[in-house]
């Protein structure tokens, strides 16, 4: 599996902006895609998360309200729509899959898109 992430940049506070992550390679089914991201000197922390099947979402609370998780099935894409974002918005974005087949778990990272929001 390869992941992909386009779409970051540099904005100021309250605009807003989209995300996208492309995933290729083999046909997964129970799994669950998520954005994480991390700022300099910080650990990376989950922003939001959706699963496969059911399609439940999680979103972090910093930014429940101005951030919209979706996949597109068909083009076998993860969306990340960004509104109002704010300075402490500022990191590397990751897109991850974690692919469960029994009781094994397989870890997938994108290489990260950086995403700035100036003041």
């Amino acid at each position: 599996v390869q992941l992909v992430e386009s779409g970051g940049g540099l904005v100021q506070a309250g605009d807003s902006l989209k995300l996208s992550c492309a995933k290729s390679g083999r046909t997964v089914l129970q799994f669950v895609m998520a954005w994480y991201r991390q700022a300099p000197g910080k650990q990376r922390e989950l922003v939001a998360a959706i699963t496969s099947g059911d399609g439940k979402i999680t979103y972090a609370d910093s930014v429940k309200g101005r951030f919209t998780i979706s996949r597109d099935t068909g083009k076998d894409t993860l969306d990340l729509q960004m509104h109002s974002l704010k300075p402490e918005d500022t990191a590397m974005y990751y897109c991850n899959l974690l692919w469960r087949v029994g009781t094994y778990e397989y870890t997938y990272w994108g290489q990260g898109t950086q995403v700035t929001v100036s003041s």
